[in-house]
């Protein structure tokens, strides 16, 4: 995800239900490709095995997660919301956790070892995580997000048809139509009230007000979806989906919103506990302490930047100003239907200075990009990029995503954040190449095992390089690129 907007908000329990493998930012990690997979050591054959089996413990709570992580055989199944969702699913990780540690300490492999203790320290971080939530916060889920999330990874162009299909009797689990079945909405009501109780934290208020505000958007993009595919047979279980979302969101001002919280700010545990899932292991205090730092030495490199992007661009005095000159930058706006033509000529100017300066090898092909949909705007209103299959891709690509609009922004909110010229540099660099298009592309063609590329995975890792790849090409950039690159770290 790029950092030129926030993450969409998700509740604790969808993490619960997505377990172990850092959903969180909404950018996933990128297995052994098919390619690679003809090749690969004998080490990563052993690891990938035991991974597998990690993945398909998963699968038994979170199918949508291990089918989009390319195991078919999940597809068409929901996510368990049952009673003790909790409990069950930390009773059925450390079962797991116990078996993989007696694997380690018979294990002479200095590789498998190493992957044999990613896996156990995600376990352990989940199995932490977990009991934290159900000590400290409200089960709050934001059930139209999930199954919006859901079918979106059935129904997109690279799945082969046949899994396509399998979205029907997803989308009819969700509303409660399959045999067995029972609506999610439903399910994600019984578990905020069975979590209710003294000294539990309820939701952001903005989370779940844009939750109300996106269930509309997040049922005609499913209905979009099903008619642009053409799934047939859904009509039925598509009118139950928009009732049971309006239903759901008016739950959600009743019964909701008096219990959410107006600070933002974590309780102390449940915050630091956010920072080991991203990958950084320095104390609260001290991260605050060292961002204070950075935020005024890039301020500082803002201010003496300004004036010469100003003159560069035959702009007042009052320019001089970098927020001022910000928002005169932001003035000319690319109309939507030329985003993808802007950002990929940029990208291409990026990729010939990467090419003369030898900086990376790139792949001989083009980069693949899109304009998002009006409800994948709403789950995600800032350009990010969409992961290929994580397992078993048969040359599935990632593509980077540009939203054209935020349907829940409010009515003076003006969504300008990555729609002018000079913010397309960094935000290419950073989602495109040399960043997470190419970050992906090489984890697929080059290989890497499933451990290390699915529960190695946090946002230390992945946004580093990202941060890397736009630092790398700052000095490429023109002025007013490198102006909005600083603005966009700060």
């Amino acid at each position: 995800m790029t950092k030129a907007a926030g993450t969409r908000f998700r509740s604790s329990l969808a993490a619960v239900a997505l377990l172990v493998a850092g959903s969180l930012v909404g950018l996933g990690g990128t297995l052994t490709g098919a390619h690679a997979q003809s090749t690969e050591k004998p080490w990563v054959t052993a690891s990938n095995a035991i991974t597998r089996g990690v993945l398909e413990a998963q699968g038994a709570f979170s199918p949508e997660f291990a089918s989009q992580q390319g195991l078919p055989k999940f597809d068409g199944l929901a996510m368990d919301l049952g009673p003790r969702i909790s409990e069950r699913s930390a009773a059925s990780m450390e079962v797991l956790l116990r078996d993989l540690r007696r694997r380690l300490a018979r294990e002479r492999d200095a590789d498998v070892q190493q992957d044999l203790q990613i896996l156990i320290d995600k376990l352990s971080l989940y199995l932490d995580g977990t009991r934290l939530s159900a000590r400290l916060e409200l089960a709050w889920t934001d059930a139209p997000d999930v199954i919006f999330h859901g079918l979106r990874g059935l129904l997109d162009e690279q799945m082969a048809p046949e899994r396509r299909a399998k979205a029907l009797p997803l989308l009819q689990r969700y509303v409660g139509q399959y045999p067995g079945s029972r609506p999610l909405t439903q399910l994600a009501r019984e578990r905020f009230d069975e979590s209710r109780g003294p000294g539990r934290t309820g939701p952001v208020k903005a989370q779940v007000e844009q939750s109300i505000t996106n269930a509309a958007t997040y049922a005609s993009g499913i209905r979009a979806l099903f008619a642009r595919y053409k799934i047939v047979g859904a009509e039925t279980a598509l009118a139950a989906l928009e009732t049971q979302f309006a239903e759901f969101a008016a739950w959600q001002r009743a019964s909701v919103l008096p219990l959410a919280r107006s600070d933002f700010r974590q309780p102390p545990e449940l915050y630091a506990y956010a920072l080991r899932q991203a990958g950084i292991d320095i104390a609260p205090l001290d991260l605050i302490r060292q961002a204070r730092l950075s935020f005024l030495e890039t301020r500082s490199a803002l201010e003496a930047l300004a004036p010469q992007v100003a003159q560069a661009k035959g702009l007042g005095a009052e320019a001089h100003d970098y927020r001022a000159l910000i928002r005169q930058l932001k003035r000319e706006t690319i109309a939507n239907d030329q985003l993808v033509a802007r950002y990929t000529a940029v990208n291409e100017q990026l990729e010939g200075v990467i090419r003369r300066e030898r900086i990376v090898t790139l792949p001989n092909r083009a980069m693949g990009m899109r304009l998002a949909s009006v409800a994948e705007s709403a789950a995600e209103p800032a350009p990010h990029m969409v992961p290929p299959p994580l397992v078993g891709n048969t040359g599935q690509r990632g593509v980077f995503v540009l939203p054209v609009s935020d349907p829940a922004a409010g009515p003076d909110e003006v969504i300008d954040d990555f729609n002018f010229p000079a913010a397309l540099w960094t935000l290419s660099a950073h989602e495109g190449r040399p960043g997470h298009e190419l970050q992906f592309s090489a984890m697929i063609e080059r290989g890497v095992s499933l451990a290390r590329a699915l529960y190695g995975f946090n946002s230390v890792n992945v946004e580093g390089w990202a941060l890397y790849a736009e630092a790398q090409m700052l000095p490429h950039e023109p002025l007013e690129g490198q102006l909005i690159a600083l603005q966009l770290r700060l």
